[in-house]
């Protein structure tokens, strides 16, 4: 039978920094959605189940054939689709005995049905490709497509998927969770996609506090995470008020033995009491007093253990705050305005043609299409780095663009330092607070960027345009729950709700946009 079994499972970055420790988990022929926030080591535990990694501490066990999607899949100019399934070399002795190049043992090992195959699995994701075309003229939706179809066709036991919607349009990812809401063997799927954690058998989430197994989907698993929530809350608060009645006490104690140590003074004062039971009565207040104030410690320090207890549960399960101050954009004022645009990157192949857009006020705006619809080219197009053939584009506010790299970050500076670089009204009060809104709290404000998984840095870049004195009155975003966390996200979309500025949004989550309230879709051909 199938299996993958975790115990104890640690594993830290290179510099020593731990990720996370004491993982206790076990797979079997279910299909397993695994959360978590960012950094917190989904990737990291994939790649350990894989072999990518070797194990630094704990057991690892696999009884079963392993298929992995990577999060990216790197582009070898040389590599074909067909490299993504394994076949190649029988590609290509399928091509030799066609040509009558194959000799008599070749021919015996053919598999006359695989080209066939390959095209079925492609089809199963929506691709209609030949296996021998290059991965370099695929679009990176279309290669994400084709290597979920290539893992799926190895027929394992288990599916390891690291964000295998990521990047694909509707068309793509709805194939993506069918294909998935049929699969009858063992998948883990690290994901952000709300659709897709749906069709999961059971969802495992991974916090600093180590891994816990949730029945049922992503619905499921929210409703369980509300009460969870209000429990640590409700423990939080009765732990604050044990500190402050344990202090109450010791307070008490301690008056009330001044006020006895006084009178036996003033007795003593008088002369009506023999010296040798005045020392005795000093020496048996000492030690009462002794034990009194170590009694006082030791329930303050057993209180304190249980308040830090139940704070750090608080901290996993309370999301990123996102309080944006005000734009000032007024409703009429014209924002973006395109006119009749043709652009492209290649003479005679336009990727753009004849566009024409205007955004007035705080509009909120998606834009959708397939993949390779020129979506990004728009997004270059507004912010000036590419340059229309003909037409006109013209910006009539201040805007930001957070693009998936979160390329505005300087990645050899921290966190604190792009902020103070891109909000320079700010002082260290005001940096400090808005990053710690977006749970870059104390020491982690100071971590340098290129050390950032992709969630943090797209979170930083959040941070940095958003959580300034004045946010920019159109903001830019291109796909901008690709990296972030669930928790994240949702917390992002409450904030987003109350931006008042103008808002242009490439992105394929539905959830997100519905949330976020756009008020008109762009949908290029």
């Amino acid at each position: 039978m199938s299996a993958i079994t975790i115990s104890n499972l640690a594993w830290s970055t290179p510099d020593s920094r731990p990720v996370f420790s004491g993982l206790d988990l076990s797979f079997g022929a279910e299909r397993a959605g695994l959360v978590g926030r960012n950094g917190v080591g989904k990737t990291t535990l994939l790649k350990l189940i894989s072999g990518q990694l070797p194990l630094q501490s704990g057991a690892l066990t696999v009884s079963g054939k392993l298929g992995m999607l990577r999060q990216t899949l790197q582009v070898d100019e040389r590599e074909t689709v067909a490299a993504l399934f394994g076949a190649t070399d029988g590609l290509a002795l399928l091509t030799r005995a066609e040509q009558g190049d194959a000799g008599v043992e070749e021919l015996g090992e053919a598999d006359w049905t695989l080209e066939e195959r390959i095209r079925s699995a492609l089809a199963r994701v929506g691709l209609d490709v030949r296996p021998d075309t290059p991965l370099s003229e695929l679009s990176g939706g279309q290669r994400t497509r084709a290597g979920v179809a290539g893992v799926v066709f190895a027929e394992p036991d288990f599916l390891l998927l690291d964000e295998p919607t990521n990047n694909l349009d509707q068309a793509g990812r709805k194939a993506v969770i069918d294909l998935l809401a049929g699969w009858r063997a063992g998948a883990i799927v690290v994901s952000h996609d709300r659709a897709l954690l749906e069709t999961m058998d059971a969802i495992v989430e991974m916090t600093t506090l180590g891994a816990t197994r949730y029945g049922g989907n992503w619905s499921h698993y929210r409703e369980r995470k509300v009460i969870e929530l209000a429990t640590a809350e409700r423990d939080l608060a009765d732990a604050e008020k044990q500190i402050a009645e344990v202090d109450r006490r010791t307070q008490e104690t301690a008056e009330r033995k001044a006020r006895k140590d006084s009178a036996g003074r003033r007795k003593a004062a008088k002369g009506d009491m023999p010296r040798i039971l005045i020392g005795a009565r000093k020496n048996r207040a000492e030690s009462t007093s002794g034990e009194h104030a170590r009694l006082a410690d030791r329930l303050r320090a057993d209180a304190a253990e249980t308040a830090a207890a139940a704070r750090a549960q608080v901290e996993v399960l309370r999301t990123m705050s996102v309080i944006l101050s005000s734009t000032g954009l007024a409703a009429n004022r014209t924002v973006l305005e395109i006119d009749r645009v043709t652009a492209g990157y290649a003479p005679d192949q336009p990727v753009l043609r004849d566009l024409s857009l205007t955004i007035s006020g705080p509009e909120r705006i998606a834009v959708t299409g397939r993949n390779g619809s020129g979506k990004t080219t728009l997004l270059s197009l507004i912010t000036g780095a590419l340059h229309p053939w003909t037409g006109t584009v013209r910006v009539g506010t201040r805007f930001a663009l957070l693009d998936q790299r979160a390329s505005l970050l300087d990645p050899a500076r921290s966190i604190r330092g792009n902020f103070v670089r891109l909000n320079d009204l700010a002082d260290d009060n005001a940096c400090r607070a808005a990053l710690a809104r977006f749970m870059f709290r104390a020491s982690a404000a100071d971590q340098i960027v290129s050390t950032l998984s992709g969630g943090q840095m797209l979170r930083a870049g959040l941070a940095c345009i958003l959580g300034g004195v004045k946010p920019p009155a159109l903001l830019i975003l291109d796909e901008p729950t690709n990296h972030l966390d669930l928790d994240s996200i949702e917390a992002v979309e409450t904030g987003l709700r109350a931006y008042d500025g103008a808002l242009l949004v490439v992105s394929h989550d539905e959830a997100f946009l519905e949330a976020i309230g756009t008020t008109r879709r762009v949908t290029l051909p």
